[in-house]
């Protein structure tokens, strides 16, 4: 099979410049692949950034862009060289690197994808939560209860009273995970339609947010310059957390299979189009976002927000004064969240449904698998909802599940792929496979010190 597929090199010129120009699809799939990553992106990434400092952000930002672009680039065009048409991640190893290998990353797909689905269902709740406590007043005090039972006591022997709201979590975190799901359920033209009609209030009141916080900015940070062992080893143990802000490969599988229908051969170059400006798109209103959320907070305050487990908008509508940002932030939270969980939620159940498919070979006839679909859709439903109601870390979630499996397949599978697969030669012996490479390194490396730090 390696040989049959379609080399870069045998794409004639003028069909390749032909199939440059921009059509309204490829805004459609620009603005779908930047809602997978933007939820992440706008939610959590200020609150790690953050707090390493002014300086080691500049450099991220700086980093970020190049690898962000890189790296998908390098996904798409092992997906886009696979003979086969129609196939997605895992038919695709399998093609090039046999069953076993194949089997192994549907593993792994998943493992990287499924957690951030999870999270994505406890940042919806929590957010949601937030908003009905703090902007709409709907609440109700109840003691804050110790391990044993007992209620907890100040100093002046009174009890601490938290405050919840007024809709039990086991039914708010059903009724939201429900309804993001049955968007997906709709189909996948539904679903970019959606995505659309999302991103584009998302991406203009960003752009607004971070504008409207300039005249909050605190300039102090600028003062101070860590020595140098602490600036990289910040830029080192956050690079994980700028790889799961700006990832939206749980989308390129099936972008590729449709730009595959479309383009045939030229499927690639016209991915690299669309991937590019997705990155440039991502990196100017994400990086703007997170400059503006760090210049306006302190350290203390963003250590906050990691406490509370909610997302920095979440955090900024309780904490400042502004009406705009009180009842904005939220709604730009919850958008961001529902446009990033299609993207991981289409990638994740593509993953469970290659691991069954390859464990019971009759579930591809078309009786059985209807039924699969039936239990993929209730296996995820539980499993996002059970995650929501126990509430874990969400920046935990990203740390000890999300980061090393995405830096695997994501950064190193397509490079080792370039060297091994002949459709892909003409990639070889470029400046770009090693940074993605190191960075991909750093990124796996930097969790595996943190985790047993």
């Amino acid at each position: 099979m390696q040989n049959e597929a379609i080399s870069v090199q045998e794409v004639p010129e003028s069909i390749v410049v032909s199939a440059t120009g921009w059509t309204r699809q490829d805004t459609t799939w620009m603005l779908s692949l930047f809602g997978t990553a933007v939820g992440a992106g706008i939610l959590f990434l200020p609150i790690n950034a953050g707090m390493g400092g002014f300086w080691p952000l500049v450099l991220m930002a700086l980093m970020i862009g190049p690898m962000t672009y890189l790296a998908h680039r390098g996904l798409s065009r092992f997906l886009c060289s696979s003979a086969i048409p129609g196939s997605d991640i895992t038919q695709v190893v399998e093609e090039h690197f046999g069953a076993g290998a194949g089997k192994a990353i549907t593993w792994l797909y998943f493992l990287a994808i499924y957690p951030i689905v999870l999270i994505y269902g406890v940042g919806i709740t929590n957010t949601v939560d937030s908003f009905i406590i703090n902007q709409l007043g709907m609440f109700t005090d109840v003691p804050r209860m110790l391990l044993d039972g007992t209620p907890a006591l100040t100093e002046a022997g009174g009890q601490i009273i938290d405050k919840v709201s007024g809709i039990q979590r086991w039914l708010l975190s059903g009724m939201l995970i429900l309804g993001m799901m049955s968007v997906m359920v709709a189909g996948e033209k539904f679903m970019l339609s959606v995505t659309r009609l999302l991103v584009y209030p998302l991406v203009a009141i960003l752009a607004f947010m971070s504008l409207y916080l300039i005249p909050d900015w605190k300039f102090d940070a600028l003062m101070v310059v860590p020595s140098t062992t602490n600036f990289l080893g910040t830029v080192w143990l956050t690079i994980p957390v700028l790889v799961f802000a700006f990832n939206h490969s749980p989308a390129i599988s099936q972008f590729s299979v449709s730009l595959k229908k479309e383009h045939g051969a030229n499927a690639s170059h016209k991915a690299d189009v669309i991937l590019r400006n997705t990155a440039i798109m991502l990196v100017g209103f994400v990086m703007l976002f997170v400059f503006s959320c760090v210049l306006s907070l302190t350290p203390a305050q963003l250590l906050e927000a990691k406490a509370d487990n909610l997302p920095i908008l979440s955090y900024l509508a309780n904490v400042h004064e502004s009406g705009f940002i009180s009842y904005f932030a939220p709604v730009i939270a919850f958008i961001a969240i529902i446009s990033s969980f299609f993207g991981h939620y289409m990638g994740a159940t593509e993953g469970l449904k290659g691991i069954i498919i390859k464990q019971l070979p009759d579930s591809s006839k078309p009786e059985n698998s209807k039924k699969l679909d039936k239990f993929i859709l209730g296996f995820m439903f539980m499993t996002t909802w059970g995650v929501a109601v126990m509430n874990p870390s969400i920046l935990g979630m990203i740390e000890a599940l999300g980061g090393p499996v995405i830096a695997a397949i994501l950064y190193l599978m397509p490079m080792y792929a370039i060297y091994k697969v002949p459709a892909l030669k003409a990639y070889r012996g470029r400046v770009s496979n090693i940074f993605v490479v190191i960075t991909g390194l750093l990124s796996m490396t930097a969790i595996l010190f943190g985790l047993l730090s």
